[in-house]
């Protein structure tokens, strides 16, 4: 793997690091099979209950490389997004485990939407975000017209994906794009200690949660109720859910295992 991707696991978080810095982690094809490839591994890393993901430097991530994407000898945008953007939105979105996405800097094109696609997103007060394809002639990808119009409504998700207005973190928040703005000072030790209780809680209630918010958009009422009764069903055998309701009648702290 390239240095590309760097990654930590520190007590059940895997944290992973978009490392570009002097491109403002911008995407070239081995970045993106690298991050597509950790992903991979933490799904099947029982040792990684939460996944962190950050970017290196001033920015969470610029968004796909320019000269790559111009470059003739390089791959096309169809490659690029069927290939790059597109596996890495739904290895995100199906992992089954939860993903904080702590958006240190700017995040514009792919790399707003790959933030997005976060299921915790935190901000640095700093941090600002762009839907920055309409500037250069293209279509919002990796899924940001999915997400957006679902986070922050039809009409705000249409105007900053046409006019490419920057956000900064404090607007993306009021929104509704994300979830907490965290001051400079505090910004990593708040983010990772949201990772590190996730990384506590029972993950299999927080896997079919994230599955439930998946299905949310294309079910109707009752199939979203039959899939709310499989899932409660699946989870009231769980151990964790035994743990949960033993420790709540004991008065103490729950010790999950995530199964």
């Amino acid at each position: 793997m390239s240095t590309y991707i760097l990654t930590e696991k520190m007590e059940g978080v895997l944290k992973i690091t978009l490392n570009r810095p002097e491109k403002y982690n911008s995407f070239v094809r081995e970045m993106a099979l690298d991050l597509q490839g950790v992903l991979k591994e933490a799904a099947n890393d029982e040792s990684v209950r939460c996944v962190y993901l950050t970017g290196n430097g001033k920015a969470f991530c610029a968004g796909q490389d320019l000269a790559e994407a111009t470059d003739p000898e390089g791959p096309e945008l169809t490659k690029i997004v069927t290939e790059h953007y597109n596996p890495i939105i739904i290895e995100m979105r199906t992992l089954e485990k939860p993903i904080v996405c702590a958006v240190n800097g700017v995040a514009a094109g792919a790399g707003a939407n790959i933030a997005l696609a976060g299921d915790v997103v935190v901000a640095v007060e700093s941090a600002s975000f762009i839907q920055a394809f309409s500037k250069i002639g293209l279509i919002p990808d990796s899924g940001g017209t999915y997400a957006l119009p679902r986070l922050i409504g039809f009409q705000k998700a249409s105007a900053l994906m046409m006019l490419g207005d920057k956000v900064s973190a404090s607007e993306a928040e009021k929104m509704g794009m994300l979830y907490r703005v965290f001051p400079e000072e505090s910004f990593a030790e708040a983010a990772m200690q949201i990772a590190q209780t996730l990384s506590q809680m029972p993950t299999l209630a927080l896997a079919r949660t994230k599955m439930l918010l998946n299905a949310s958009s294309q079910n109707n009422l009752e199939e979203q109720l039959a899939l709310e009764d499989e899932y409660q069903t699946e989870c009231g055998q769980s151990y964790d859910y035994a743990e949960g309701t033993k420790a709540f009648l004991e008065k103490r702290k729950p010790r999950f295992k995530g199964e």
